[in-house]
């Protein structure tokens, strides 16, 4: 009977792990320990895959605690399973530790433990990870070449990705959607929208088929007027595909068309969508805020927290107070800025006590826009300073003017820009000498990098 009994939760908890249900994998976890059954190696690793996929770490080490107080020998599923779970959870040291002690690897271990360095931003130390396996005999396979490939491109280093996807095809495994996915995402990531394109027509020619991912990364590479008709194309390319329902790839659409002022068309394939999700409102409610449809941004704010089951995220707040700071509305925006925290629990970044200070300052509040930089309980970055330095360049108040450009200098010692605006906000007040002086320094800073403070040059 116990025997069935556990068969039966086995099975639940493995397909909730299959489907993706990794927070319903937990909880039916959590109940079959109420029943006080005892979990074996057929439900760990999927439990620790689902702790990994969620960064459930706290359950994750509950369960390595009783796997190392319960089972006499470790099943290498259930090893290559926490170290998995390690690496998501940001502890890739730890998921090193466990691999080093393994009497025994297979491929899927040296895999898991190469994907968590790459996953971790830590891509080189699995780049040597692999050269000691090849050393060891066990040759790379798809997966591994897939991780270093993902790695190397979202940090930035393009031509090393490209060296590795030739590497690959050099050692006899052919590039599957994933590793021109992995390519084609580090490009647009890094602005390199040629070289994306470029790769995406490479992949249509080798004769692999994009998916929805695919899609998705690319079209954020065409969301500027410039490289609008490439991504019409894909549009076009995504409805015979059939995968225009696909919520990541209609969404991305949403953005594109938004972010490139087409407003009507980004407005009726978001009514369209059949599913949304927090990124296609996001989406949207950008579009309008950029476009100046202040009212309508709002409106789809509430409709989206009227209807339940959709949270806000802290994108949502950044996009409807940024939205009242061009439409004026103070009293609304600081609503939202304390509805955020108090209701939804979401912690203020610099993107929102930056939409606070240009609020405040477009209101001509620039007292109350220093008062609230001064009340931060993190510092102010330059897109904060840059703020009140904007509110001050249209208020004409020379006093936080000069103190804004002093912080942004510090900040940014390369930068003149904020010291061009100053020069503007000294000369529209009569101060000629001082704007002068100050164009000396800038011409100066231009010819040689080294910092120099504005109280010096005056």
């Amino acid at each position: 009977m116990l025997d069935s009994k556990l068969r039966r939760w086995s099975s639940l908890i493995s397909d909730s792990a299959c489907r993706g249900s990794f927070r319903q994998t937990i909880y039916l976890f959590r109940q079959l320990l109420q029943e006080n059954l005892r979990p074996n190696s057929f439900i760990l690793p999927s439990v620790l895959r689902a702790c990994a996929n969620t960064q459930d770490l706290k359950t994750g080490r509950e369960l390595h605690n009783f796997i190392f107080r319960c089972l006499d020998c470790l099943d290498p599923f259930i090893n290559t399973a926490l170290i998995d779970m390690y690496s998501k959870c940001g502890r890739v040291q730890l998921a090193r530790t466990l691999f080093d002690r393994m009497p025994e690897r297979d491929l899927i271990t040296w895999n898991a433990m190469v994907s968590g360095y790459a996953q971790q931003g830590s891509v080189k130390n699995g780049l040597v990870l692999v050269e000691e396996m090849r050393s060891m005999g066990v040759k790379p396979d798809i997966v591994t070449w897939n991780a270093l490939i993902a790695g190397f491109s979202l940090g930035g280093e393009d031509e090393m990705a490209i060296n590795l996807f030739q590497t690959m095809k050099d050692d006899g495994i052919c590039p599957d959607v994933v590793s021109w996915t992995s390519i084609i995402s580090g490009f647009t990531k890094n602005l390199q929208y040629d070289m994306a394109f470029k790769m995406f027509r490479r992949m249509i020619l080798a004769g692999t088929r994009p998916t929805s991912v695919t899609i998705s990364s690319l079209l954020p590479a065409c969301s500027n007027v410039a490289n609008l008709r490439l991504g019409e194309e894909i549009h076009g390319y995504v409805v015979v595909a059939g995968i225009e329902e696909d919520i990541f790839v209609s969404s991305s659409l949403v953005d594109m068309y938004a972010k490139c002022g087409f407003i009507f068309k980004a407005e009726r394939l978001f009514y369209k969508m059949h599913g949304k999700n927090v990124v296609s409102y996001n989406s949207m409610i950008f579009g309008y805020a950029n476009n100046g449809n202040c009212d309508k941004a709002i409106n789809l704010f509430e409709q989206m927290v009227e209807g339940g089951e959709l949270g806000p995220d802290y994108l949502t707040f950044v996009a409807v107070i940024m939205c009242c700071s061009h439409a004026g509305w103070v009293v609304l925006g600081k609503k939202l800025f304390t509805l955020m925290q108090e209701k939804y629990g979401i912690e203020p970044r610099l993107e929102h006590y930056a939409c606070m200070v240009d609020l405040l300052g477009r209101a001509g509040r620039i007292s109350d826009a220093y008062e609230f930089i001064k009340m931060m309980p993190v510092d102010p970055d330059a897109f904060v300073w840059g703020a009140l330095l904007g509110a001050c360049q249209r208020s004409g108040n020379i006093e936080l003017a000069e103190l804004s450009a002093l912080h942004l200098l510090e900040l940014e010692p390369r930068s003149v820009g904020s010291h061009v605006t100053l020069s503007g906000i000294l000369m529209n007040s009569g101060r000629w000498e001082d704007a002068a002086k100050l164009k000396k320094m800038v011409q100066r800073r231009l010819r040689r990098s080294i910092g120099c403070s504005w109280l010096d040059a005056v």
